[in-house]
């Protein structure tokens, strides 16, 4: 018996890999710029720094996809959750006004399907390719032991470019009586996903639950992205003094992430419509009003923080846009979110 015969009895399998490789690089390389000088299969990623501002400063950000990778494997829907993971760290950058240079993803798993392993990637690249930036290269880990049987992990890390003078959150210009605006999330996106398939067990995954969609479906659609919307207001000139991504934590824990101390953000929840999916998991799970708010993202996925005065120019310029809150002054030991 071989050497990689043996391996292969102890659970790793070098030729699953090298094929999944083979399936994913048509899908890495289309993300590729002129910045990139290494090919996919080199040792690291070379990104060549070109046409910096004044004062660059790289961002960073790494995350994961979370439990929602246990329900993608559960319907046998991979591509998606490559979308999840790209754009939720694409946002996690946003939020200080950076934009993406390029992508490292991993992917581990108990055992090796380079189709699987493949679909995730090109999901991968998919959304790489919509928030402009280049798949710089990544890893695929098959560790028998480790992961169960049947498991599987997703977690990718995101560098990004901005001016040091055009870095946000601004606390020191935000004021009083300055607005709240969301931008409509597209589900759960990849939080809360515990709860949710404890709420789900046993349920229907194929019943409508909103629209066309039926309740699989509908909590797989992937984590949306939020730089084109971004892009959009600034070029049009509208000055956003701070951005939140509402991910793990909602509302409570995320947007005092980026305000002063001495102001609070009052959300308006009855300012907009929840959307069917949501209400239908508040209502499966008996969840309280502010633990739902803390747990989920509610059909919010970016809340802006914008001067008055800004406020027609951003609903002129992205016509979804909700208007669901303001800026008050904080008491002394009060909490940095007023859920109203």
């Amino acid at each position: 018996m071989s050497g990689s015969d043996l391996y292969k009895q102890a659970g790793v399998n070098i030729d699953a890999g090298n094929q999944a490789v083979a399936l994913m690089k048509p899908a890495v390389r289309a993300t590729f710029t002129a910045n990139v000088l290494a090919d996919v299969g080199s040792f690291g990623g070379l990104y060549a720094l070109t046409n910096l501002p004044a004062e660059p400063v790289l961002v960073a950000s790494t995350d994961g996809v979370g439990t929602k990778v246990k329900l993608a494997a559960q319907l046998g829907q991979w591509r998606g959750i490559g979308h999840d993971i790209v754009n939720h760290c694409v946002n996690d950058i946003l939020v200080q006004n950076a934009r993406p240079l390029f992508f490292l993803d991993y992917i581990a798993s108990s055992k090796l399907d380079p189709q699987q392993v493949a679909e995730v990637v090109i999901g991968v690249a998919e959304a790489c390719q919509a928030a402009g930036c280049a798949l710089l290269g990544g890893e695929t880990a098959e560790m028998p032991g480790v992961y169960v049987e049947g498991a599987f992990d997703l977690a990718g890390t995101v560098v990004g470019l901005v001016n040091r003078a055009e870095l946000l959150p601004v606390p020191d210009a935000m004021q009083p009586g300055d607005r709240l605006v969301g931008l409509p999330s597209s589900g759960p996106h990849t939080n809360g996903y515990s709860l949710i398939r404890r709420v789900i067990e046993g349920r229907d995954l194929a019943m409508p639950i909103e629209g066309e969609l039926t309740l699989g479906e509908a909590l797989l659609q992937p984590h949306r992205c939020y730089r084109a919307e971004v892009d959009r207001l600034q070029t049009a000139g509208v000055p956003l003094r701070g951005m939140a991504h509402i991910t793990g934590g909602g509302f409570i824990d995320n947007l005092p992430r980026i305000l002063p101390d001495g102001l609070a953000a009052q959300v308006e929840t009855g300012s907009w419509e929840l959307p069917p999916l949501f209400a239908q998991l508040v209502g499966w799970s008996g969840v309280g009003h502010e633990e739902a708010y803390r747990v989920w993202n509610m059909g919010v996925g970016m809340v802006l923080v914008i001067p008055e005065a800004a406020l027609d120019e951003v609903l002129d310029t992205l016509p979804e846009a909700m208007v669901i809150g303001r800026l008050a002054p904080r008491a002394a030991g009060g909490a940095g979110v007023e859920l109203v």
